[in-house]
């Protein structure tokens, strides 16, 4: 089976092919379940995968874990890095690397519910994007335009979303 950057191009064409013949294949749910485990440590399980989230000790966490907003940005270097893989790939463009930097600015006085102009949350979050490859700049840069123009963290990010967050009140015995 032919393949670049580890991606299998028959399995990735069946793919492509199979959501663009039938669409409905293609609207998928995600899941992820939190619980606490004390402090500010919190357990993710995502399809059986566990995930540490704490907080800094200057955030009033142990530093055990990253804490979620750099797990946001986590979130979007690896979405970027599947994207450039995967679409490099079909492209036909073999990469010798893929590395993503990331930051991002958060005004904290709003999340603790102090005054504050600002929203919490981030405010901004820049990408610097280094690739290796043998191709030229110009198909570099039509992968990443198509990356970034499909990147489902970051459109996700860049624009607002439903957001539904339901209580749900459980009493003990």
């Amino acid at each position: 089976m032919p393949e670049i950057n580890g991606i299998n191009l028959e399995v990735g064409q069946k793919i492509i092919e199979t959501v663009r013949d039938n669409p409905e294949f293609g609207k998928t749910m995600w899941r992820a379940r939190t619980v606490w485990k004390g402090g500010t440590k919190s357990e993710s399980e995502i399809r059986g995968f566990k995930v540490l989230i704490d907080e800094p000790i200057d955030l009033g966490g142990t530093d055990e874990a990253p804490n979620p907003v750099e797990m946001i940005l986590s979130a979007l270097g690896s979405c970027l890095v599947v994207g450039y893989s995967l679409n490099a790939a079909m492209m036909g463009i073999e990469l010798q690397k893929i590395e993503v930097e990331l930051e991002g600015d958060i005004d904290l006085p709003g999340f603790f519910g102090l005054p504050s102009d600002v929203l919490p949350g981030y405010t901004s979050v820049r990408a610097k994007v280094f690739l290796k490859s043998s191709v030229g700049l110009d198909k570099l840069e039509e992968l990443h335009q198509r990356v970034t123009a499909t990147s489902p963290v970051g459109l996700t990010l860049s624009k607002s979303v439903n957001l539904d967050v339901e209580l749900v009140k459980r009493r003990t015995a």
